[in-house]
């Protein structure tokens, strides 16, 4: 579930109406649903879906899923499967409110959207060793909450980090460091524009460009390495974060600049760091689970330290560890019980001044 940063909005995922007969094509299926929390009895989908060609502009042909709002709460940002054409690929793309997707009900599976979708990444099934192509768009996250600036001075107003899955001839498959650049807006002749490729997958929006920004093919352990984890930037903007190995093999904390693709690690930790991470709303600290604990690495100096005690809430699960909105919270999921009866708790920790 996401919820929208200003507004009583959620969206969370609608599986398949039959699970017995669909739910085999898995993510593929799944669609977003928006649903205002002061009247939770309606909810109005998302995303428009049309599996008949040719294509409605702003309609997808597959599921939508890990949905992620933008600071604003104006664009969000999703992962995407296709349904019928190389479904083991995914891509990444933005739903952008006030532009109603009406498709053809020619097959039983379509239906209207309340959301303009479109994909802004390309993937391809067999990336050429040693090159930029990827066959894996996942784990993004926003860049800053207006944007980042570029080389030149100028502002890019939206952009989306991602780890990107390359090929290496000497370590076959990894993620590096991508992001793409966005429109501010999308003028209304590109909305009108949606097609297939000669493979018959969705293309991408015209107007978008997909950078890689990491090279770590020298490194002793190359790529994005340690648990799985969803890319997060500074506020500003300037400052993308990822997990890497450093040369002894522990997962730490490394940035990387949007404008430039410079890469520093931030810890130097001797224990990796367990779970996803957040930034705070003022840039100053990133919060994740590290040995046990929950903890605040500071982003001026990479000093590490435990904000809470390691027997005191049982086993961190590593997919969420979030900061509130004012930065005077910490939210993350614990599991409980016995290992045969185990269920996963959320838990709230205060931060003291």
């Amino acid at each position: 579930v996401t919820h929208h940063p200003r507004l009583p909005l959620v969206v969370f995922i609608l599986g398949p109406e039959h699970p017995t007969a669909d739910w085999q094509y898995g993510p593929n299926r799944r669609q977003g649903v928006v649903v205002d929390t002061t009247n939770p009895d309606i909810s109005i989908r998302l995303d428009a879906r049309d599996l008949t060609s040719p294509l409605t502009p702003g309609a997808l042909r597959g599921g939508t899923h890990v949905h992620v709002w933008d600071a604003a709460g104006d664009w969000l940002a999703f992962t995407y499967n296709d349904a019928l054409v190389e479904p083991g690929l995914r891509d990444i793309g933005v739903a952008i409110p006030g532009h109603r997707v009406e498709v053809k009900p020619d097959h039983p599976r379509n239906h209207d959207g309340t959301w303009f979708s479109a994909l802004v990444t390309r993937t391809v099934p067999a990336p050429t060793p040693d090159s930029d192509e990827i066959k894996r768009a996942n784990e993004e996250g926003w860049i800053g909450t207006e944007g980042y600036i570029r080389s030149d001075g100028s502002i890019q107003r939206r952009a989306i980090a991602f780890q990107g899955q390359v090929v290496s001839a000497e370590h076959g498959d990894m993620a590096e460091v991508f992001v793409v650049d966005l429109p501010g807006e999308f003028p209304a002749q590109i909305m009108n524009q949606a097609g297939l490729s000669s493979t018959g997958r969705v293309e991408p929006l015209p107007g978008v460009r997909q950078r890689r920004l990491t090279h770590t093919t020298d490194r002793r352990y190359p790529g994005i390495q340690g648990t799985r984890h969803w890319l997060r930037s500074s506020p500003d903007g300037s400052q993308i974060a990822c997990l890497m190995k450093d040369d002894s093999g522990i997962s730490q904390i490394f940035t990387v600049s949007p404008a430039t693709g410079e890469t520093k690690q931030l810890t130097h930790n001797d224990s990796d760091i367990s779970s996803a991470f957040t930034w705070s709303p003022d840039g100053r600290w990133i919060a994740h689970g590290m040995a046990g604990n929950i903890c605040l690495t500071d982003t001026q100096t990479g000093t590490t330290r435990p904000v809470s005690q390691s027997d005191a809430f049982g086993e961190i699960r590593k997919e969420a560890c979030v900061f509130s909105p004012d930065g005077s919270r910490i939210a993350f999921v614990r599991s409980s019980g016995s290992p045969h009866e185990s269920t996963n708790q959320i838990c709230i920790i205060e931060l003291k001044e």
